[in-house]
Parts: structure tokens; C-alpha cells; sequence
């Protein structure tokens, strides 16, 4: 179901509400927490703030807008203060840390955007939906993970993981990282809210982490899983539901590229979805990295006709307007 077009007018410094299209901005939790240092808060608030320009920009120019961020170097951090402190509490599991990590990143998010949009002169709301998305209980990925989460480890302290059960891999820069699994997206429960919060014109963090992934318990009801969904995949499958008119999945590389990290490396400024499925089978884009972002862009307009774009935080606002990034539309 597609939501409302709406167009922006300005009217004695407000804006009017007549049409409007739909775009979802995919965040990456390595933008606000990037993996060459250490974070603190402070650090994250102020990532954060550097990584909203592009968000502001589509709600000035009169789109309705609601942000998806990642969260793998903050679930792995989580995992770890529960596992320094088991000696004194009780750990949370992992999908409960995903839904814990969404609801104070949101919470970076709304304050920070909150200010840059009053800042530029844009009115409109901005609030958090902690998401719940369902995945299958039998996905093949929980038995096989994939999806990196946390810092580098030492060598010490992956020997100690893999020894306590857990799975740790090298990662496309050959650092070793905890992995876990990361099952298909297949809906967003809370589609309906988000829906109505985004067609009232309020901007909304939701599916925060990839979402905490649940199934349906024939007995129970919902049920949580112990794994962390892709952010790029569960904001296509958000993108699709809201009938949105763009994809903007913000990454730290500045488009799709082709022979990545070696001489012969080329940016591909196009695709359809065609030619990047080709592509994906041939193994052009690393698995840890730049291929999720790329079958959810190419789920996402096969599904719906819409626009997909990959590019970095800085071009963000240069995308839009179609001078940086790669573009990706149906065939």
C-alpha cells in the first residue's frame, strides 16, 4: 500500500501539508560509531549529529522520512558489559540488546535530528518505535551465522569466545569479529503505526538494529530470537510495506564498486536490478559489507518501481540529487 504523496509549500516560514513522497534512510551503526576508534558517548552524539544533513535535507524538501540505523558496534558492546559483569547480574540475551540498543540510539537520533531540523527551519516531530520484525524460526542463517557485530578482538580474547561457544570469523578487513545470526526479514509488525506516524508528516526512527526479530509461537504468541536482522534488509522490507518512493542506504564507501580494493576498482554510478543480481552471483560484493545493501536495494525496487541509492554519509545530500552514489532501479 502505497502512503500519501504529499508537496511542501512554505507559508510565513511553515510548511503546508498537500502531497507527499515517502523515503527510507538507511543508517549505518558504524556512522555513528566508526570501527577505527573507541567511542564514547560523547563521540556517538557527535557522529550522529555529522550524519543527519542528508535526513534534513528530504524533510526540507518536503518528503516524509523515517530512519533506519544499524547497531553492530553497539550490540557487540552490550554483549560485552553483560559478559564483564555476569559475575554481579544476570546477562540480557542478545535479541533483548538489540531492542535495548535501538531504543537509545533512537533516542540519539530524535534529540540530534530534532535539533538540526529547527536549525534549518523545518517543523515536524520526531519519534522512536522500538520495532519488532518477524523472521522464521527455522532460517537456515541462526544455524549459520554471518553477521559481524562488536570491535576487533584480540587474538586472547577470541580464543576465550570461541571457547565459551560463541563464533568469531576474520571480517573483510581480516579482523576478527564476533558473529551471530542474522535472519531474512520477512515483515515489520509495527507497520501500521509507523505508517500512520510517517503519513501525518512525523519522522520516525523505527527498526532500529534491524529490528528485534520474533516469530509466532503458535502457543505463546510472539516470541523473541536471539540474533541481529540487517539493517539494509529489514529497511527494504520497511521501504516496500510503506510504498516508499526511495532507498537511501548511507555506508562508509562512496558507491557500488566493482573489483573493490584492488587496482582495476571502478564506481558504478548505475544499475538496474538486473545487472547488479548478475553481479551478486558472481561474487563482485563482500559478503560482510556491500552486498546486503545491495539485494535489499534490489528487492526494494523490483517490489515497488521505486529508486535505490548506496552511497557514503558525506555524499548523502549529493545523491539525492543524482551526483554521487550508484543509483539502482527496476529493469
Amino acid at each position: 500500500m502505497k502512503g500519501p504523496r504529499r508537496r511542501a509549500t512554505t507559508t510565513g516560514g511553515r510548511r503546508s501539508i498537500e502531497t507527499r513522497r515517502t523515503a527510507v534512510v538507511a543508517l549505518g551503526g558504524n556512522a555513528l560509531a566508526p570501527s577505527d576508534e573507541r567511542s564514547t558517548i560523547a563521540d556517538q552524539f557527535r557522529h550522529t549529529r555529522q550524519s543527519l544533513a542528508p535526513v534534513v535535507d528530504l524533510v526540507a524538501e518536503g518528503w516524509n522520512v523515517c530512519v533506519v540505523h544499524g547497531n553492530g558496534p553497539q550490540v557487540g558492546d552490550e554483549l560485552l558489559r553483560n559478559e564483564l559483569a555476569r559475575a554481579e547480574v544476570i546477562p540480557l540475551p542478545l535479541g533483548v540488546l538489540v531492542a535495548a540498543t535501538a531504543g537509545w540510539i533512537g533516542y540519539m537520533i530524535q534529540q540530534s535530528l530534532e535539533n538540526a531540523m529547527r536549525h534549518a527551519g523545518c517543523q515536524g516531530d520526531v519519534v522512536t518505535v522500538i520495532t519488532q520484525v518477524l523472521v522464521s524460526r527455522d532460517d537456515p542463517a541462526l544455524r549459520d551465522p554471518t553477521k559481524f557485530i562488536g570491535h576487533e578482538l584480540s587474538l586472547e580474547r577470541a580464543e576465550e569466545l570461541r571457547a565459551e561457544g560463541s563464533v568469531v570469523k576474520p571480517d573483510g578487513r581480516g579482523r576478527l569479529r564476533r558473529v551471530v545470526g542474522s535472519p531474512r526479514p520477512i515483515a515489520v509488525h509495527e507497520v501500521g503505526v509507523i505508517r500512520s506516524l510517517v503519513e501525518r508528516g512525523t519522522v520516525v526512527v523505527a527498526c532500529g538494529g534491524g529490528g528485534a526479530p520474533v516469530y509466532l509461537d503458535e502457543r505463546l504468541g510472539w516470541e523473541g530470537v536471539d540474533a541481529v536482522v540487517d539493517k539494509d534488509l529489514a529497511a527494504a522490507v520497511l521501504a516496500r510495506d510503506l510504498g516508499a518512493a526511495l532507498l537511501l542506504v548511507l555506508t562508509d564507501v562512496d558507491a557500488v564498486y566493482t573489483h573493490w580494493r584492488t587496482p582495476a576498482q571502478r564506481a558504478l554510478a548505475h544499475l538496474t536490478a538486473a545487472e547488479a543480481e548478475a553481479l551478486d552471483r558472481d561474487g563482485a560484493f563482500g559478503e560482510g559489507s556491500m552486498a546486503p545493501k545491495v539485494r535489499s536495494a534490489i528487492d526494494f525496487v523490483r517490489r515497488t518501481g521505486g529508486r535505490a541509492i548506496i552511497t557514503s554519509l558525506a555524499r548523502g545530500q549529493a545523491a539525492i540529487r543524482g551526483a554521487a552514489g550508484t543509483t539502482l532501479t527496476a529493469d
